[in-house]
C-alpha cells in the first residue's frame, strides 16, 4: 500500500508517527468504514481502525484512488474505538 504524505493536512503529536499510522493500515484485524453521510458523497472518505506494530490504536480518515492512500486525519483511539476494535477483533477470532 502506497501512501501520499505531501503536505498533510494535520499535524503529528508526540503519540503518533507516520510509521505507527501505515502499519495500522496492515494490521490483519483493521476495521475499515465508509460513513454513511452525504456530506462524503462528493469524495468518499473512509475510517479506518488499526494497531500499529507497538500495539498503538490508530484511528485514521482517509481517502484513496485504488492506488494511494492519502490520510486525511490520524489519533490514537478512543477508549470507545478501542472496546469497538477488540469486539470485533473478538468476533473475527471466534468464527
Amino acid at each position: 500500500m502506497e501512501f501520499d504524505w505531501n503536505n498533510v493536512p494535520f499535524s503529528l503529536d508526540s503519540s503518533l508517527n507516520q510509521k505507527d499510522i501505515e502499519e495500522s493500515f496492515e494490521d490483519p484485524f483493521a476495521i475499515r468504514l465508509l460513513p454513511d453521510s452525504s456530506r462524503f458523497a462528493v469524495q468518499a472518505r473512509f475510517f479506518n481502525l488499526g494497531l500499529s506494530a507497538s500495539g498503538e490504536g490508530v484511528f485514521s480518515v482517509y481517502r484513496t484512488n485504488g492506488k494511494q492512500v492519502r490520510v486525511i486525519y490520524a489519533r490514537p483511539f478512543e477508549p470507545e474505538e478501542r472496546f469497538f476494535y477488540q469486539k470485533k477483533m473478538d468476533q473475527t477470532l471466534a468464527q
